[in-house]
């Protein structure tokens, strides 16, 4: 099923925003009808919420990611020495 999720323009200093239409199964479009009622939010500020967790934490995997690859291209890993002091740290044989 195809549900719409409308947000609008708040006045005075407020976001601009779009309207979007998504497609949720039946069990999530019912799950997000019971949180929209027991938290009386509108069912369109939870997915705006839920989306923009999943962005934010998505794109800091990203700049993470691209950093370390980074590091690696320059050659820069830990030593040998440096992986066994932080298993043993916490407990674990790194061979």
């Amino acid at each position: 099923m195809c549900y719409d999720v409308y947000t609008s323009i708040q006045p005075h200093g407020g976001f601009m925003s779009t309207t979007m239409t998504i497609r949720l199964d039946d069990d999530l479009k019912k799950q997000l009808d019971r949180l929209a009622a027991v938290t009386q939010r509108s069912k369109s500020f939870l997915a705006a919420e839920a989306i923009r967790e999943f962005i934010e934490l998505n794109e800091w995997q990203v700049q993470e990611i691209q950093q370390a690859l980074k590091e690696a291209d320059a050659g820069e890993f830990a030593s040998q020495s440096e992986v066994k002091q932080t298993f043993a740290k916490w407990g674990v044989d790194a061979g």
